[in-house]
C-alpha cells in the first residue's frame, strides 16, 4: 500500500510527494537530493527504528536518501515523508527540543546535516535557505488548511 502511494507521483523532477494525515501533497521544488550524492556519509535506520524522539535535544537535521519516515506527535501521525525531503530542521532553527518523534517506516538511508553544516549552507547558499523556507511554509500552509 505505501509504495503504491508514492510510485510515480512526482510531477516534475524537483517535486516531492508527501502524505500528511492521510492526504497527499505535491511540494514543488522542495527536493534536497543535491545533499544525498554518492560520496556523502549516510546513516541506515532499519524499519521501525526511532531516528529521534519528541523532547530530545537536536544537533542535526536529516535528508531522506531512500526509504520513508513517519513524523508523530504523541500517538498522532503528522506526516509520512518520502526520499529527497528534510526533517528535523525546526529544532536547529529555534534551538528548542524536538517537537515530534521520527520513525523509519521502511529501511531508511539518511544524510545527517550537523548544525554547523546547516548554518554554513544557510549563510553561503541562498538557494538552500530558500528551499528550507519553502518546506517550512508548505508545512505551515498545510496546518492552516486544517489537515492536522
Amino acid at each position: 500500500m505505501f509504495s503504491r502511494i508514492y510510485s510515480s507521483r512526482r510531477t516534475d523532477s524537483r517535486d516531492v510527494c508527501v502524505r500528511i494525515r492521510g492526504k497527499e501533497f505535491i511540494v514543488a521544488d522542495a527536493s534536497f537530493s543535491l545533499l544525498t550524492g554518492n560520496d556523502i556519509e549516510t546513516r541506515l535506520v532499519r524499519a521501525g527504528g526511532v531516528i529521534f524522539r519528541e523532547g530530545e535535544q537536536a544537533n542535526e537535521l536529516f535528508v531522506i536518501k531512500s526509504g520513508y519516515v513517519r513524523i508523530q506527535v504523541g500517538n498522532k501521525t503528522m506526516a509520512d515523508l518520502a526520499p529527497d525531503t528534510i526533517f528535523g530542521e525546526m529544532a536547529l532553527i529555534d534551538n528548542e527540543p524536538r517537537s515530534a518523534t521520527a520513525t523509519a517506516l521502511t529501511d531508511v538511508e539518511l544524510v545527517p546535516v550537523s548544525e554547523k553544516q546547516f548554518l554554513f549552507l544557510v549563510s553561503q547558499t541562498p538557494h538552500f535557505a530558500l528551499k528550507v523556507m519553502r518546506t517550512l511554509a508548505q508545512r505551515l500552509r498545510t496546518m492552516n488548511k486544517g489537515v492536522y
